[in-house]
């Protein structure tokens, strides 16, 4: 009986994954063409020395070995990279975060705030705001001509300093907290208020209900936030591009600059495409680690997944 019915339902699913898939075609040509095919292409260039004039030949794993063993800039366009990264997610989170808590009071006009305060994440990877940005900190920008007024003299700015230069360059992407914000303050929202009342009529202090109660709660989305930062930090591109062109002395020069350079302006494009690849694990890398600590910190309250 039972069999009888799955075979008159069948013909009806059959539509209905027939429906499902014709759906999903259009975001699936556009996967296949878009994302499948050139990485695996990427991946064959990657093995070949290919200038995109000459027909590629195949070197196997060349210039793996040559990125490790022979070249000084690529090691320099790490260095910058990590430090970005290292530097900017904590101050990045943490700033997002302490913003987040702040509108997450009741304030007049605060959807107001919440736009103006997201306004930075949308437009601050952009190569106008990154002129912008230039400008401020540039020889004749608003900083120096603040530092000249109250007596501190330079002679250069504080783009043309090996020693502050990337500090600008994290501030700009601190500037840019905007998406984190949201995302905790959504979180924030979801963290019972009873919880609160309770500790308050326990005597607990501000500072031990945040230690205590807000951050073992939000740690899933801090989680979250830190993965989505650090693949963002890795990627960093137009800030080191617009603002200072990797300089001075490569001290800004982030690894997809770099990359970018090998690619379109020395046309190395099977380096270029090993160098992505060597980005792509490492970035790997630290999602993995993230995901096999997240246990001893990361807090779910149905138990961990």
């Amino acid at each position: 009986m039972k069999n009888s019915k799955a075979l008159r339902k069948s013909p009806y699913k059959r539509k209905d994954n027939i429906a499902g898939y014709l759906m999903l075609t259009p975001w699936l040509v556009g996967f296949i063409l878009m994302w499948m095919i050139p990485m695996f292409i990427s991946i064959y260039y990657s093995l070949t020395d290919f200038n995109l004039l000459n027909t590629p030949s195949f070197v196997g794993i060349d210039n793996y070995i040559r990125a490790f063993t022979k070249d000084k800039s690529f090691y320099q366009s790490l260095k910058v990279t990590f430090i970005y990264v290292l530097v900017l997610v904590p101050l990045r989170l943490a700033f997002a975060l302490f913003v987040a808590m702040l509108l997450n009071k009741k304030h007049k006009g605060l959807g107001l705030y919440r736009t103006l305060y997201y306004v930075p994440s949308i437009i601050g990877g952009s190569i106008a705001v990154s002129v912008v940005w230039k400008q401020i900190f540039g020889n004749q920008g608003v900083i120096m001509s603040l530092l000249n007024a109250v007596g501190i003299s330079q002679t250069t700015s504080l783009l043309g300093n090996t020693t502050t230069s990337l500090g600008v360059i994290i501030l700009m992407g601190v500037w840019q907290f905007g998406s984190s914000m949201l995302i905790f303050l959504s979180a924030l929202k979801q963290i019972p208020y009873s919880l609160y009342e309770s500790a308050q009529v326990d005597g607990a202090r501000p500072a031990k209900m945040f230690t205590k109660i807000t951050l073992p709660m939000l740690t899933p989305t801090i989680f979250f936030n830190l993965i989505l930062q650090i693949i963002n930090g890795f990627r960093v591109f137009t800030e080191s591009y617009i603002i200072t062109d990797g300089g001075p002395l490569d001290s800004t020069l982030s690894y997809v600059l770099y990359l970018y350079r090998r690619a379109f302006n020395y046309f190395d494009m099977g380096y270029s495409c090993a160098l992505a690849w060597i980005l792509v694990a490492i970035v790997g890398i630290f999602t993995i680690v993230l995901f096999k600590t997240q246990g001893s910190w990361v807090h779910y309250e149905a138990g961990r997944e």
